[in-house]
Protein backbone atom coordinates (compact mmCIF):
# COMPACT_ATOMS: atom_id res chain seq x y z
CA UNK A 1 0.00 0.00 0.00
CA UNK A 2 1.19 3.48 -0.89
CA UNK A 3 1.07 5.65 2.20
CA UNK A 4 0.26 9.33 2.37
CA UNK A 5 2.36 11.51 4.63
CA UNK A 6 0.95 13.60 7.47
CA UNK A 7 2.05 16.55 9.59
CA UNK A 8 0.24 16.90 12.93
CA UNK A 9 0.01 20.30 14.62
CA UNK A 10 -1.18 20.81 18.23
CA UNK A 11 -0.74 17.06 18.53
CA UNK A 12 -1.76 16.66 22.18
CA UNK A 13 -1.40 13.05 23.25
CA UNK A 14 -1.67 11.80 19.67
CA UNK A 15 -5.38 11.31 18.96
CA UNK A 16 -5.08 12.15 15.27
CA UNK A 17 -2.10 9.85 14.84
CA UNK A 18 -3.79 7.01 16.70
CA UNK A 19 -6.83 7.41 14.45
CA UNK A 20 -4.82 7.54 11.22
CA UNK A 21 -2.13 4.95 11.92
CA UNK A 22 -3.69 2.64 14.49
CA UNK A 23 -1.75 1.18 17.39
CA UNK A 24 -1.20 -2.13 19.13
CA UNK A 25 -4.34 -2.92 21.11
CA UNK A 26 -6.76 -1.30 18.63
CA UNK A 27 -8.83 -2.93 15.92
CA UNK A 28 -8.92 0.09 13.63
CA UNK A 29 -8.38 -0.79 9.95
CA UNK A 30 -5.42 0.83 8.25
CA UNK A 31 -6.18 4.25 6.78
CA UNK A 32 -3.13 4.49 4.53
CA UNK A 33 -1.66 7.53 6.30
CA UNK A 34 1.71 7.86 8.08
CA UNK A 35 2.61 10.76 10.37
CA UNK A 36 6.15 11.93 9.57
CA UNK A 37 6.25 15.19 11.53
CA UNK A 38 4.43 16.54 14.59
CA UNK A 39 4.49 19.44 17.02
CA UNK A 40 3.05 19.74 20.51
CA UNK A 41 3.72 22.61 22.89
CA UNK A 42 1.71 23.73 25.90
CA UNK A 43 2.55 27.36 26.71
CA UNK A 44 3.28 28.43 30.27
CA UNK A 45 3.86 24.86 31.42
CA UNK A 46 7.27 23.72 32.56
CA UNK A 47 6.32 20.05 32.32
CA UNK A 48 5.16 19.07 28.84
CA UNK A 49 3.00 16.08 29.78
CA UNK A 50 1.11 15.75 26.49
CA UNK A 51 4.27 15.86 24.40
CA UNK A 52 5.96 13.35 26.69
CA UNK A 53 2.99 11.03 26.29
CA UNK A 54 3.10 11.42 22.52
CA UNK A 55 6.79 10.51 22.41
CA UNK A 56 6.31 7.55 24.76
CA UNK A 57 3.68 6.10 22.39
CA UNK A 58 5.15 6.94 18.99
CA UNK A 59 8.82 7.66 19.59
CA UNK A 60 10.77 10.91 19.18
CA UNK A 61 11.45 10.75 15.44
CA UNK A 62 9.97 13.74 13.64
CA UNK A 63 8.42 15.17 16.82
CA UNK A 64 9.00 18.75 17.99
CA UNK A 65 8.14 20.13 21.44
CA UNK A 66 8.35 23.85 20.79
CA UNK A 67 6.09 26.83 20.15
CA UNK A 68 4.85 26.40 16.56
CA UNK A 69 5.42 30.09 15.86
CA UNK A 70 9.12 29.71 16.64
CA UNK A 71 9.27 26.47 14.68
CA UNK A 72 7.86 28.06 11.52
CA UNK A 73 10.09 31.09 12.00
CA UNK A 74 13.09 28.75 12.00
CA UNK A 75 11.75 26.90 8.95
CA UNK A 76 11.39 30.16 7.03
CA UNK A 77 14.99 31.07 7.88
CA UNK A 78 16.17 27.67 6.64
CA UNK A 79 17.33 26.61 10.10
CA UNK A 80 14.87 23.73 10.44
CA UNK A 81 13.50 21.30 7.89
CA UNK A 82 9.85 20.32 7.89
CA UNK A 83 9.07 17.60 5.35
CA UNK A 84 6.49 18.26 2.68
CA UNK A 85 3.37 16.21 3.38
CA UNK A 86 0.11 15.20 1.72
CA UNK A 87 -2.12 15.97 4.70
CA UNK A 88 -2.05 18.48 7.54
CA UNK A 89 -4.10 17.66 10.65
CA UNK A 90 -4.65 19.44 13.94
CA UNK A 91 -7.05 20.25 16.72
CA UNK A 92 -6.43 23.92 17.50
CA UNK A 93 -7.79 26.15 20.28
CA UNK A 94 -10.99 28.10 19.67
CA UNK A 95 -10.33 31.61 20.94
CA UNK A 96 -10.02 34.72 18.80
CA UNK A 97 -9.29 34.64 15.06
CA UNK A 98 -9.39 38.36 14.38
CA UNK A 99 -7.31 39.38 11.38
CA UNK A 100 -6.65 42.83 12.82
CA UNK A 101 -4.67 41.40 15.72
CA UNK A 102 -2.33 39.56 13.37
CA UNK A 103 -1.95 42.13 10.62
CA UNK A 104 -1.66 45.30 12.69
CA UNK A 105 -0.91 43.96 16.19
CA UNK A 106 -3.76 46.17 17.37
CA UNK A 107 -4.15 46.27 21.12
CA UNK A 108 -7.29 45.37 22.98
CA UNK A 109 -8.31 42.21 21.11
CA UNK A 110 -8.70 39.14 23.28
CA UNK A 111 -7.69 35.52 22.73
CA UNK A 112 -4.03 34.72 23.25
CA UNK A 113 -4.27 31.30 21.62
CA UNK A 114 -6.38 32.49 18.71
CA UNK A 115 -3.31 33.42 16.70
CA UNK A 116 -2.60 29.71 16.32
CA UNK A 117 -5.00 29.66 13.37
CA UNK A 118 -2.54 31.94 11.63
CA UNK A 119 0.22 29.39 12.16
CA UNK A 120 -1.94 26.80 10.41
CA UNK A 121 -2.41 29.33 7.63
CA UNK A 122 1.33 29.98 7.47
CA UNK A 123 2.07 26.23 7.31
CA UNK A 124 -0.33 25.89 4.38
CA UNK A 125 1.29 28.82 2.56
CA UNK A 126 4.76 27.39 3.11
CA UNK A 127 4.11 23.75 2.23
CA UNK A 128 0.73 23.54 0.46
CA UNK A 129 -0.34 19.99 1.36
CA UNK A 130 -3.11 18.60 -0.82
CA UNK A 131 -5.44 17.85 2.10
CA UNK A 132 -6.28 19.46 5.45
CA UNK A 133 -8.24 18.01 8.37
CA UNK A 134 -8.92 20.25 11.37
CA UNK A 135 -11.00 19.80 14.53
CA UNK A 136 -12.46 22.47 16.78
CA UNK A 137 -15.30 23.00 19.23
CA UNK A 138 -18.84 23.29 17.91
CA UNK A 139 -19.18 26.93 18.95
CA UNK A 140 -16.65 27.88 16.27
CA UNK A 141 -19.60 28.41 13.91
CA UNK A 142 -21.09 31.02 16.23
CA UNK A 143 -17.99 32.80 17.48
CA UNK A 144 -17.36 35.42 18.54
CA UNK A 145 -20.63 36.01 20.35
CA UNK A 146 -20.70 39.69 19.40
CA UNK A 147 -20.04 39.00 15.68
CA UNK A 148 -21.58 35.62 14.99
CA UNK A 149 -19.88 33.59 12.25
CA UNK A 150 -16.87 35.85 11.80
CA UNK A 151 -14.24 33.32 12.86
CA UNK A 152 -15.32 30.54 10.50
CA UNK A 153 -15.77 33.12 7.75
CA UNK A 154 -12.15 34.26 8.18
CA UNK A 155 -10.92 30.68 7.97
CA UNK A 156 -12.98 29.84 4.89
CA UNK A 157 -11.85 32.98 3.05
CA UNK A 158 -8.19 32.29 3.88
CA UNK A 159 -8.41 28.65 2.79
CA UNK A 160 -10.21 29.57 -0.42
CA UNK A 161 -7.57 32.20 -1.19
CA UNK A 162 -4.90 29.50 -0.89
CA UNK A 163 -6.73 27.37 -3.47
CA UNK A 164 -8.56 25.04 -1.10
CA UNK A 165 -12.13 23.87 -1.41
CA UNK A 166 -13.56 23.40 2.08
CA UNK A 167 -16.33 21.42 3.73
CA UNK A 168 -17.31 21.38 7.38
CA UNK A 169 -19.67 19.56 9.69
CA UNK A 170 -20.56 19.70 13.37
CA UNK A 171 -20.49 16.05 14.48
CA UNK A 172 -21.83 14.57 17.71
CA UNK A 173 -19.80 11.39 18.21
CA UNK A 174 -22.73 9.65 19.91
CA UNK A 175 -24.77 10.00 16.72
CA UNK A 176 -22.38 7.51 15.10
CA UNK A 177 -22.35 4.92 17.86
CA UNK A 178 -19.57 6.23 20.10
CA UNK A 179 -20.11 6.35 23.88
CA UNK A 180 -19.73 10.12 24.36
CA UNK A 181 -21.94 13.03 23.34
CA UNK A 182 -19.03 15.10 22.09
CA UNK A 183 -19.89 17.75 19.50
CA UNK A 184 -16.99 18.99 17.42
CA UNK A 185 -16.56 20.91 14.19
CA UNK A 186 -14.55 19.06 11.54
CA UNK A 187 -13.10 21.01 8.64
CA UNK A 188 -11.84 19.15 5.55
CA UNK A 189 -10.09 20.96 2.71
CA UNK A 190 -8.52 19.90 -0.58
CA UNK A 191 -6.22 22.06 -2.68
CA UNK A 192 -7.95 22.28 -6.05
CA UNK A 193 -6.69 25.63 -7.37
CA UNK A 194 -9.31 27.13 -9.66
CA UNK A 195 -10.99 23.79 -10.45
CA UNK A 196 -14.57 23.72 -9.16
CA UNK A 197 -14.85 20.69 -6.84
CA UNK A 198 -18.59 20.17 -7.36
CA UNK A 199 -21.51 21.12 -9.61
CA UNK A 200 -24.24 20.93 -6.99
CA UNK A 201 -23.21 22.20 -3.57
CA UNK A 202 -26.23 20.69 -1.85
CA UNK A 203 -25.45 17.21 -3.19
CA UNK A 204 -21.78 17.63 -2.33
CA UNK A 205 -22.53 18.55 1.28
CA UNK A 206 -25.18 15.88 1.83
CA UNK A 207 -23.97 13.02 -0.38
CA UNK A 208 -20.68 13.38 -2.23
CA UNK A 209 -18.15 15.10 0.03
CA UNK A 210 -15.58 13.45 2.27
CA UNK A 211 -17.65 14.08 5.39
CA UNK A 212 -20.85 12.86 3.73
CA UNK A 213 -19.24 9.52 2.91
CA UNK A 214 -17.45 9.14 6.23
CA UNK A 215 -20.36 10.26 8.40
CA UNK A 216 -23.62 9.76 6.48
CA UNK A 217 -26.34 12.35 6.98
CA UNK A 218 -29.35 13.81 5.24
CA UNK A 219 -30.78 17.27 4.77
CA UNK A 220 -32.99 18.31 7.67
CA UNK A 221 -36.43 19.19 6.28
CA UNK A 222 -36.76 20.30 2.70
CA UNK A 223 -34.01 22.27 1.04
CA UNK A 224 -36.56 24.97 0.25
CA UNK A 225 -37.24 25.42 3.97
CA UNK A 226 -33.54 25.73 4.70
CA UNK A 227 -32.68 28.24 2.00
CA UNK A 228 -34.96 30.80 0.37
CA UNK A 229 -33.20 30.53 -2.96
CA UNK A 230 -33.71 29.22 -6.47
CA UNK A 231 -33.49 25.45 -7.17
CA UNK A 232 -30.05 25.95 -8.74
CA UNK A 233 -28.79 26.58 -5.18
CA UNK A 234 -26.86 29.83 -5.46
CA UNK A 235 -24.43 30.59 -2.63
CA UNK A 236 -25.91 31.24 0.79
CA UNK A 237 -23.37 34.02 1.16
CA UNK A 238 -20.34 35.54 -0.54
CA UNK A 239 -17.34 36.20 1.68
CA UNK A 240 -15.78 39.67 1.38
CA UNK A 241 -12.55 39.51 -0.60
CA UNK A 242 -10.77 41.84 1.82
CA UNK A 243 -10.03 39.65 4.84
CA UNK A 244 -9.58 42.62 7.17
CA UNK A 245 -13.01 43.91 6.14
CA UNK A 246 -14.39 40.42 6.69
CA UNK A 247 -12.84 40.32 10.15
CA UNK A 248 -14.31 43.70 11.06
CA UNK A 249 -17.81 43.47 9.61
CA UNK A 250 -18.82 39.96 8.51
CA UNK A 251 -21.59 38.06 10.28
CA UNK A 252 -23.44 34.94 9.15
CA UNK A 253 -25.60 32.29 10.75
CA UNK A 254 -23.78 29.13 9.65
CA UNK A 255 -25.73 25.88 9.65
CA UNK A 256 -24.11 22.72 11.02
CA UNK A 257 -22.72 21.69 7.62
CA UNK A 258 -21.50 23.41 4.53
CA UNK A 259 -18.90 24.00 1.85
CA UNK A 260 -16.91 26.93 0.53
CA UNK A 261 -15.04 27.50 -2.71
CA UNK A 262 -13.83 30.66 -4.41
CA UNK A 263 -15.20 32.85 -1.64
CA UNK A 264 -18.71 31.44 -1.95
CA UNK A 265 -20.34 29.59 0.93
CA UNK A 266 -23.19 27.08 0.92
CA UNK A 267 -24.59 26.04 4.28
CA UNK A 268 -27.29 23.51 5.19
CA UNK A 269 -28.55 21.77 8.28
CA UNK A 270 -27.90 18.02 8.20
CA UNK A 271 -29.20 15.25 10.43
CA UNK A 272 -27.09 12.11 11.06
CA UNK A 273 -28.06 8.85 9.40
CA UNK A 274 -26.66 5.87 11.26
CA UNK A 275 -28.13 2.49 12.22
CA UNK A 276 -25.02 0.61 13.33
CA UNK A 277 -23.95 -0.60 16.78
CA UNK A 278 -23.97 1.91 19.63
CA UNK A 279 -21.97 2.18 22.83
CA UNK A 280 -23.08 3.73 26.10
CA UNK A 281 -21.34 4.93 29.26
CA UNK A 282 -21.88 1.56 30.92
CA UNK A 283 -19.70 -0.10 28.26
CA UNK A 284 -16.54 1.74 29.38
CA UNK A 285 -16.88 1.26 33.17
CA UNK A 286 -14.59 -1.05 35.13
CA UNK A 287 -15.81 -3.34 37.89
CA UNK A 288 -16.43 -1.62 41.22
CA UNK A 289 -13.71 -3.66 42.91
CA UNK A 290 -11.14 -2.15 40.53
CA UNK A 291 -11.88 1.45 41.57
CA UNK A 292 -9.42 3.04 44.04
CA UNK A 293 -11.06 4.26 47.22
CA UNK A 294 -10.18 7.91 46.60
CA UNK A 295 -12.47 7.92 43.54
CA UNK A 296 -15.54 7.31 45.71
CA UNK A 297 -17.39 10.40 46.93
CA UNK A 298 -17.39 10.76 50.74
CA UNK A 299 -20.81 11.10 52.33
CA UNK A 300 -19.83 14.52 53.72
CA UNK A 301 -19.48 15.86 50.15
CA UNK A 302 -22.77 14.60 48.75
CA UNK A 303 -24.77 17.68 49.69
CA UNK A 304 -22.32 19.94 47.86
CA UNK A 305 -22.32 17.69 44.78
CA UNK A 306 -26.13 17.73 44.75
CA UNK A 307 -26.20 21.51 45.04
CA UNK A 308 -23.74 22.01 42.18
CA UNK A 309 -25.59 19.57 39.93
CA UNK A 310 -29.03 20.97 40.76
CA UNK A 311 -31.07 23.76 39.19
CA UNK A 312 -30.64 27.27 40.61
CA UNK A 313 -32.26 30.65 40.64
CA UNK A 314 -30.30 32.80 43.05
CA UNK A 315 -30.16 36.52 43.59
CA UNK A 316 -26.63 37.86 43.25
CA UNK A 317 -25.00 41.27 43.46
CA UNK A 318 -22.44 42.44 40.92
CA UNK A 319 -19.42 44.53 41.92
CA UNK A 320 -21.28 47.57 40.69
CA UNK A 321 -24.08 46.86 43.17
CA UNK A 322 -26.46 45.69 40.44
CA UNK A 323 -28.79 42.92 41.65
CA UNK A 324 -29.65 40.06 39.29
CA UNK A 325 -30.84 36.46 39.32
CA UNK A 326 -28.41 33.72 38.32
CA UNK A 327 -30.14 30.67 36.86
CA UNK A 328 -29.00 27.31 35.53
CA UNK A 329 -30.71 24.01 34.84
CA UNK A 330 -30.12 20.72 36.60
CA UNK A 331 -27.64 18.12 35.45
CA UNK A 332 -28.30 14.44 36.15
CA UNK A 333 -26.84 13.03 39.36
CA UNK A 334 -25.65 10.38 38.99
CA UNK A 335 -24.94 10.25 35.27
CA UNK A 336 -27.17 7.70 33.48
CA UNK A 337 -25.00 4.79 32.40
CA UNK A 338 -27.51 3.48 29.86
CA UNK A 339 -26.84 6.47 27.59
CA UNK A 340 -23.71 7.91 25.97
CA UNK A 341 -21.86 10.12 28.44
CA UNK A 342 -21.81 13.88 28.54
CA UNK A 343 -18.80 15.63 27.04
CA UNK A 344 -15.53 15.25 28.93
CA UNK A 345 -14.19 18.67 29.94
CA UNK A 346 -10.64 19.62 30.89
CA UNK A 347 -11.68 20.10 34.53
CA UNK A 348 -12.80 16.48 34.88
CA UNK A 349 -9.93 15.49 37.18
CA UNK A 350 -9.52 15.88 40.92
CA UNK A 351 -11.73 14.99 43.92
CA UNK A 352 -13.36 18.38 44.56
CA UNK A 353 -17.13 18.61 43.94
CA UNK A 354 -18.02 20.03 40.52
CA UNK A 355 -21.09 20.62 38.41
CA UNK A 356 -19.45 19.22 35.29
CA UNK A 357 -17.53 16.15 36.45
CA UNK A 358 -19.06 12.76 35.74
CA UNK A 359 -20.39 10.75 38.67
CA UNK A 360 -21.77 7.21 38.42
CA UNK A 361 -23.52 4.99 40.93
CA UNK A 362 -21.97 1.59 41.61
CA UNK A 363 -23.87 -1.67 42.20
CA UNK A 364 -23.32 -1.21 45.95
CA UNK A 365 -25.10 2.19 45.73
CA UNK A 366 -21.96 4.27 46.20
CA UNK A 367 -21.11 7.27 44.03
CA UNK A 368 -17.78 7.66 42.29
CA UNK A 369 -15.91 9.70 39.70
CA UNK A 370 -14.61 8.25 36.44
CA UNK A 371 -11.09 6.83 36.24
CA UNK A 372 -8.61 8.23 33.69
CA UNK A 373 -8.78 4.91 31.83
CA UNK A 374 -12.57 5.22 31.54
CA UNK A 375 -12.17 8.74 30.14
CA UNK A 376 -9.71 7.34 27.62
CA UNK A 377 -12.24 4.72 26.60
CA UNK A 378 -14.91 7.39 26.10
CA UNK A 379 -12.57 9.00 23.54
CA UNK A 380 -11.57 5.67 21.97
CA UNK A 381 -7.97 5.60 23.21
CA UNK A 382 -6.09 2.49 24.26
CA UNK A 383 -6.41 1.74 27.98
CA UNK A 384 -3.90 3.70 30.08
CA UNK A 385 -2.73 5.65 27.04
CA UNK A 386 -1.88 8.63 29.24
CA UNK A 387 -0.36 6.59 32.08
CA UNK A 388 3.09 7.90 31.20
CA UNK A 389 4.06 9.63 34.43
CA UNK A 390 1.54 12.46 34.58
CA UNK A 391 -0.95 12.88 37.44
CA UNK A 392 -4.51 11.58 37.22
CA UNK A 393 -5.74 15.17 37.14
CA UNK A 394 -3.52 15.90 34.14
CA UNK A 395 -4.61 12.68 32.44
CA UNK A 396 -8.21 13.86 32.74
CA UNK A 397 -7.20 17.30 31.40
CA UNK A 398 -5.62 15.65 28.34
CA UNK A 399 -8.80 13.67 27.65
CA UNK A 400 -10.86 16.86 27.96
CA UNK A 401 -8.68 18.30 25.21
CA UNK A 402 -8.69 15.14 23.09
CA UNK A 403 -10.90 13.99 20.24
CA UNK A 404 -12.99 10.88 19.62
CA UNK A 405 -10.56 8.64 17.77
CA UNK A 406 -13.19 6.67 15.87
CA UNK A 407 -14.71 9.77 14.26
CA UNK A 408 -11.34 10.90 12.93
CA UNK A 409 -10.59 7.37 11.77
CA UNK A 410 -13.71 7.35 9.59
CA UNK A 411 -12.79 10.71 8.06
CA UNK A 412 -9.17 9.61 7.57
CA UNK A 413 -10.19 6.50 5.65
CA UNK A 414 -12.37 8.52 3.31
CA UNK A 415 -9.59 11.04 2.74
CA UNK A 416 -7.26 8.15 1.96
CA UNK A 417 -9.75 6.79 -0.56
CA UNK A 418 -9.98 10.20 -2.23
CA UNK A 419 -6.18 10.36 -2.32
CA UNK A 420 -5.99 6.93 -3.99
CA UNK A 421 -4.42 5.26 -0.96
CA UNK A 422 -7.31 2.84 -0.42
CA UNK A 423 -9.19 0.82 -3.00
CA UNK A 424 -12.56 2.10 -1.87
CA UNK A 425 -14.13 4.63 0.42
CA UNK A 426 -15.34 3.91 3.91
CA UNK A 427 -18.72 2.16 3.61
CA UNK A 428 -21.82 4.27 3.89
CA UNK A 429 -23.94 3.17 6.83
Amino acid sequence: MTRGTVAELFAGVGGFRLALEGYAGTSLPDTGWRVVWSDQWEPQRRKQDASDCYVSRFGPEGHVNEDITLVLDAAERGELTIPEVDLLVGGFPCQDYSVARVLSQAAGLQGKKGVLWWEIHRFLKLFGPRFVLLENVDRLLKSPAQQRGRDLGVMLRCLNDLGYAVEWRVVNAADYGFPQRRRRTFIVAERVGIRAPFEDAKEFIARDGVLAHALPAELAGSAAEQIHRAPSTPPSCILPRDVVELSDDFTFDFANAGAAFGGRVWSFKLEPRYDGPRQILKDVLVEEREVPEDYFIPDRQLEQWLYLKGSKREERIARTGFRYFYTEGALPFPDPIELPSRTILTGEGGPSPSRFKHVVETPSRRFRRLLPMELERLNGFVDDWTATGMSDRQRAFCMGNALVVGVVHRIGRQLAANAGLLAEAAPRT
